[in-house]
């Protein structure tokens, strides 16, 4: 007798639930801060929680934000996240938030302890990579990083670059492998 997949008993029971829902879910990336990643040597990456009002929650779920100016800064044991531009929410009335308001970080106590010291050396900053969703809530990536001199972004472009040549070499030779 043949039974619809969808009307069989799942296997495992009630343990054997999808992963999505605990720790370490999926991700719905919002905005990327891919600038960062160029101008900065990342030394180290923390994921925070935002505290957002509901307009800019709507305005994230439509896919609209900008981190290129963002920075991070640690205030009286807080951290906030500075001109990260978050669009106002086309049908909000009066309840509308400013785009480039400061936002307070969700971090534990040792990560922002840690991040104030490291951010007041000389040459190290904290700036924003994403903001996306996980799990239904907005998180912000934030990394420790060092600025990069000139020559360390040719350096790296060059690098870059030698690697997609390596990669379209080995891709054309098995081309030619499988031709003939």
């Amino acid at each position: 007798m043949y039974v619809p997949k969808e009307a069989q008993p799942k296997k495992g029971g009630g343990a054997a639930k999808a992963k999505d829902g605990e720790k370490g879910g999926k991700r719905k990336i919002v905005a990327q801060n891919k600038k960062a990643r160029h101008d900065y040597a990342i030394i180290d990456t923390y994921e925070a929680g935002l505290v957002l009002t509901g307009t800019e929650v709507k305005s994230l779920r439509q896919g609209r934000a900008s981190l290129v100016d963002g920075f991070v800064q640690v205030d009286r044991g807080e951290a906030w996240l500075h001109n990260a531009h978050i669009p106002e929410y086309s049908q909000g009335s009066w309840t509308n938030h400013s785009a480039r308001r400061k936002r307070k970080l969700l971090l534990h106590r040792e990560e922002i302890d840690k991040l104030s010291v490291k951010a007041d050396e000389t040459g190290h900053t904290v700036v924003p990579l994403a903001i996306y969703f996980k799990d239904g809530r907005a998180k912000a990536e934030i990394a420790l990083a060092r600025g990069k001199k000139e020559y360390d972004k040719r350096q790296t472009l060059r690098e870059k670059q030698d690697r997609r040549e390596s990669d379209r070499a080995i891709a054309a030779a098995k081309r030619r492998q499988r031709g003939a």
